[in-house]
C-alpha cells in the first residue's frame, strides 16, 4: 500500500500513519510525495498526537522517484494529477490507483488543514475496515 501526495509533507505520512494504526497486522504502508519537500508538517504532527499515531509517522519526507511502484498492490493518490505522476513512471500500475480527491492543505488555514486532516482519517478507516475483510 503506498499513499502519493505532493510533497509527502502532510497527506500522505497521515494517511501512512493512521493506516499503520488502524491496519491488520502484515499490510506494509508506505507513503511518497512527486516533489518532496524538507519536512513533515508540524500540524500533521499535532492531530495525529492526538490521534496517538505519532508513533506511526514517518521521520522524513520521501519522494515517487525512490519507489518501485511495481511492488504495490493497491496505490492511493490524494488527487488526479498524482495518479498521472504515477502513470508517467510506471503505466502498469493503472488498474492499482485509487483516488481520494483530497485537496492539498499547504498554505491554508488551520481549520481547512484539520477538515482535509478529517477527510483522511474517514478514508482511512474506510480502506482499513476494507482490508480486514
Amino acid at each position: 500500500m503506498l499513499f502519493v501526495c505532493s510533497g509527502n509533507s502532510y497527506r500522505s505520512p497521515v494517511a501512512e500513519a493512521l493506516l499503520r494504526k488502524h491496519s491488520p497486522q502484515g499490510v506494509e504502508v508506505d507513503s511518497a510525495g512527486t516533489s518532496p519537500i524538507s519536512s513533515i508538517s508540524d500540524h500533521a504532527k499535532e492531530f495525529l498526537q492526538k490521534e496517538n499515531a505519532l508513533k506511526h509517522l514517518k521521520k522524513n519526507p520521501e519522494g515517487l522517484e525512490t519507489k518501485h511502484l511495481r511492488d504495490y498492490d493497491v496505490i492511493v493518490a490524494m488527487e488526479m494529477k498524482h495518479r498521472f505522476s504515477i502513470l508517467r513512471r510506471s503505466p502498469e500500475c493503472s488498474g492499482r490507483i485509487e483516488v481520494w480527491n483530497i485537496s492539498d492543505p499547504y498554505d491554508t488555514s488551520a481549520e481547512y488543514e484539520e477538515e482535509v486532516y478529517h477527510q483522511i482519517k474517514t478514508k482511512v478507516k474506510e480502506l482499513a475496515e476494507r482490508l480486514a475483510h
